[in-house]
């Protein structure tokens, strides 16, 4: 496909890239927010599974996270995670692991117990990991690898006022 000259091309603040939301502030706002949507998709597609009172919790939260929770965390490994998108991430799953308990929120049944009863991970710590697992690959690969180089790569220039987004550092 030539595109001509005279072509008119159309600016957009986010787009779609190989199954991830992109935008033009850098953040991950767009990412997380379709990741979300497409868990919440898989969700519902298992809903008779996930609530079926004749699975144990362990089998249906093996499910859950081996279908539903894979899918929300797809390609997280690079996104630059801010407090809301973790907030948004951890509001998401604890609604639907909810859900699979047969508890609402009116019933107080604190989060960490709910995670208890299943054996689960919080869905923050599982991210962390997955981001470590990555740059630990990055870190093993050659010195010439374009990936590695990034990692060292100083931009020139000054930094702009104001203070910058609040971001979760990983250590």
């Amino acid at each position: 496909m030539d595109i001509g000259a005279n072509a008119n091309l159309k600016v957009v603040d986010k787009f779609c890239y190989l199954g991830d939301m992109l935008s033009v502030d850098g953040d991950a706002d767009a990412g997380v927010e379709g990741r979300i949507r497409s868990g919440w998709n898989k969700f519902r597609q298992l809903v008779p599974l996930l609530i079926n009172r004749d699975m144990s919790l362990i089998r249906r939260w093996r499910l859950y996270s081996s279908c539903v929770r894979s899918s929300m965390l797809h390609r997280s490994e690079t996104w630059p995670v801010r407090k809301e998108n973790e907030v948004a991430l951890q509001t998401a799953e604890m609604r639907m692991v909810r859900w699979m308990c047969n508890v609402q929120v009116k019933d107080r049944v604190p989060s960490n117990e709910l995670r208890e009863r299943l054996g689960i991970d919080d869905i923050i710590l599982i991210l962390q990991q997955n981001r470590l697992r990555w740059y630990g690959h990055v870190l093993g690969k050659e010195d010439t690898d374009w990936m590695k180089k990034c990692t060292e790569y100083e931009v020139e220039g000054s930094r702009p006022r104001g203070r910058p987004k609040r971001t979760k550092e990983v250590v």
